[in-house]
């Protein structure tokens, strides 16, 4: 039978550690609410059709709340082309000002401008809203290509060939301009270190399916910004 003095050293240590372990845990929540850039863990699994910019904006939306970060306004990384008498929207006019930091509490990018230039993203930073690592080039499967639809600047492109699957309502016919998280390619060039502007989809089914992100090392992902 163990002594009364045993017994409570024994319930205080079970109460220290539970302690320890309640405030270990608040800088992990704090920091996911303090998260104001992250890539989507995964695609919404119906290709590019997402609904538009207001689908993809949603889907970020969903995604940030899921991981306690929610409280902000969010916005996809995306640029829409000009067409049906609509002018075309540029993807860095949407993301807000900055700065933005990741989920382990990284920024990336202090401003449009770093974020357009020298920014900080890498295979290491541009971590998932839950933060985790995005799988990129050797891994399996390699899900690297980000959909963007945009050039390097940030800007859409001309009106006439589709880089935006359709302005983002396609999952068969058209093309997207995607990025490369990992900033890796199959070759030592600027397009195959884009974050944003590498190559676009392409695929038996049109470009714009499920698969076809797939096969070209992709999976509908997108980059998500805090706006405000």
């Amino acid at each position: 039978m163990p002594t009364l003095i045993q017994t409570i050293t024994r319930v205080s240590l079970i109460a220290a550690a539970a302690t320890f372990a309640i405030v270990a845990a608040r800088p992990a929540q704090a920091q996911s609410a303090n998260t104001t850039f992250f890539v989507t863990s995964a695609g919404p699994g119906i290709g590019a059709n997402l609904g538009g910019l207001a689908g993809a904006d949603a889907y970020c939306q969903t995604l940030a709340q899921a991981a306690g970060a929610g409280a902000k306004t969010w916005r996809a990384y995306l640029s829409a082309q000009a067409a049906d008498g609509k002018p075309a929207v540029n993807a860095r006019d949407r993301v807000g000002k900055g700065p933005w930091q990741n989920s382990k509490g990284v920024v990336i990018a202090k401003d449009v401008a770093e974020l357009h230039g020298a920014n900080g993203l890498t295979k290491q930073t541009a971590l998932s809203e839950k933060g985790d690592v995005i799988n990129g080039r050797g891994d399996t499967p390699n899900r690297h290509d980000v959909l963007t639809g945009s050039q390097a600047d940030g800007t859409a492109f001309p009106a006439g060939e589709d880089r935006t699957c359709k302005n983002w309502t396609s999952s068969t016919q058209g093309a997207a301009m995607v990025g490369h998280s990992d900033r890796i390619g199959l070759r030592d060039d600027d397009a195959s270190k884009s974050w944003n502007s590498s190559h676009p989809s392409r695929g038996p089914d049109g470009g714009c399916s499920q698969a076809d992100l797939k096969s070209t090392g992709g999976d509908g992902l997108m980059y998500c910004f805090a706006a405000n």
